[in-house]
């Protein structure tokens, strides 16, 4: 409770112990919110943010995160589903198990935080949700298949909870960042076939170098923080240049084209030679 009696802005920002979660947390408090960050451990974080232990994967976790924040805090604001994982491999090479692993936390993992906090949100006839999603949540990025794959069930997911909850005060809104400077935990397939052995290296290597080279990761917390705290946010939140040149590339190109152009920023070939 503020001194004129207002209530304090709650936040909770899932993955906050590095990468975009920990910036974004930092950005939230400078707001004036009351921050709580997550991770496995529930360690990890900046100084001043509260973390608790969550396990998106479980649906016991969720619940005893979501029900200590709101024994701690009263109530809640403003969610960020920022926990994630990636995956760099053919899509022939991944299996089913992996990747309904993926699909665990990348989208089950987020439905389950938003049920969670849901029912508070309508008590209090308001908050907001953000998703975050990925460049690839629009585009099918070779050898990131699966990932792209969960990226965009998260999209179409998240465009339908924002209809569905806006009678309620509810605002949901998604990021789609491209490449920045970030921790996103990226792993291989266990099985991997030799075929695609020249292919998946190279693209792995752009991927990590776009990485290693992107953008300050303060300008995906601006956004997040911004679809947050704005009355009636746009839906999608399209950040860094290639993410809003291959949204512009995507309408306005043939799909041969456009196929053409993903294949020079990977530095495939058209075909195998035989």
């Amino acid at each position: 409770m503020k001194r004129d009696g207002t209530e304090t802005r709650v936040a909770l920002i899932t993955g906050a112990s590095s990468g975009f979660g920990a910036v974004t947390a930092a950005k939230f408090a400078a707001r004036g919110f009351r921050v709580f960050g997550t991770s496995r451990s529930g360690g990890g974080g900046s100084p001043g943010l509260e973390m608790l232990a969550l396990d998106v994967d479980r649906d016991d976790s969720v619940r005893q995160c979501i029900a200590e924040l709101l024994r701690r805090a009263g109530r809640l604001d403003a969610l960020v589903n920022n926990a994630g994982r990636a995956m760099v491999g053919a899509c022939e090479e991944t299996s089913a198990e992996e990747a309904r692993s993926l699909f665990e936390t990348n989208v089950f993992g987020a439905m389950r935080v938003v049920s969670a906090v849901l029912p508070t949100m309508r008590t209090q006839r308001s908050g907001s949700i953000v998703n975050v999603g990925s460049l690839s949540g629009f585009v099918g990025v070779p050898f990131h298949g699966v990932y792209a794959a969960s990226k965009h069930a998260l999209a179409g997911y998240t465009e339908a909870l924002r209809l569905e909850v806006e009678p309620f005060g509810i605002q949901v809104a998604l990021i789609e960042p491209a490449a920045h400077r970030t921790g996103i935990q990226m792993v291989r397939p266990g099985h991997l076939l030799p075929l695609y052995d020249s292919h998946r290296r190279r693209v792995e290597a752009i991927i990590r170098a776009q990485i290693e080279s992107g953008e300050s990761p303060e300008r995906v917390a601006d956004a997040i923080v911004r679809a947050s705290t704005r009355l009636h946010p746009p839906f999608r939140h399209r950040v860094g240049r290639k993410a809003t040149f291959a949204a512009w590339a995507r309408r306005l190109l043939p799909p041969s084209v456009f196929e053409s152009v993903v294949r020079r920023e990977f530095r495939l070939q058209e075909r195998t030679q035989s």
